[in-house]
């Protein structure tokens, strides 16, 4: 049974995905920070298949390697979806409060970097690693300096340990638009309704883990219109 290590799986995107690889069975190990919910998302998932829930901080360099020692000597998959908006509403970067963005760069870029150097011995050839993004990072919006910045530098990392590590499959994936909490911080008190769940983006996801497309950067959206 393949294993995967799914971040921030408590909701949205990461739950979302991790329903997909259970019911194509994946052995799971996911965390987040909101231990109940957590748990909440564990017991559905484990009428699908084993899971290991492990809450905590990817920031948390303990918590980093709980992650990868419950993957017992072999992981196949590894996805960073785990991230934090940072502050909301979103400030300019005139007024970006450093110490928040040094927290947005600790999740957003050192925890998923960290992760793949933890989980490197534990790859073997062929497997994944995913890294969510977003447009931001390659889109300049007003307010998402802080969010968009940490995104660009962890496509950047990603494009680097792809070049480095010819032998793993180094992805990193923009969703696209979703109706999930983050999204919901972002545009307080709007209505964002008319955004697709994220169970949307999954396929393109899945095109990467279970496809033979070489390392880079991907849109969920055109890989799920890709022609099989």
């Amino acid at each position: 049974m393949p294993t995967a290590i799914v971040t921030g799986a408590s909701r949205g995107l990461g739950l979302a995905l991790a329903r997909s690889l259970a019911d194509v069975g994946w052995r799971l190990v996911i965390d987040a920070r909101d231990g109940l919910a957590l748990e909440q998302a564990a017991a559905g998932l484990r009428k699908r298949t084993d899971v290991i829930a492990l809450a905590g901080d990817v920031a948390d360099p303990w918590h980093r390697q709980a992650l990868v020692a419950a993957a017992e000597g072999r992981l196949d998959l590894l996805v960073n979806n785990a991230s934090t908006l940072g502050s909301a509403p979103l400030p300019p970067l005139a007024r970006y409060p450093l110490d928040e963005l040094e927290r947005v760069y600790r999740v957003n870029v050192l925890a998923p970097l960290a992760l793949m150097q933890l989980a490197l011995p534990l790859l073997a050839e062929g497997a994944r690693i995913v890294n969510v993004t977003s447009d931001a990072a390659v889109e300049a919006y007003a307010g998402w300096g802080g969010y968009g910045s940490a995104k660009a530098a962890l496509e950047q990392l990603s494009a680097v340990f792809a070049a480095e590590q010819p032998a793993l499959r180094v992805y990193t994936v923009d969703p696209g638009d979703m109706n999930t909490n983050m999204h919901q911080e972002a545009f307080p008190g709007e209505d964002i309704s008319d955004r697709p769940p994220p169970e949307k983006s999954v396929p393109g996801l899945l095109a990467l883990i279970e496809g033979e497309l070489p390392s880079g950067r991907y849109a969920a959206a055109a890989l799920a219109r890709a022609p099989a």
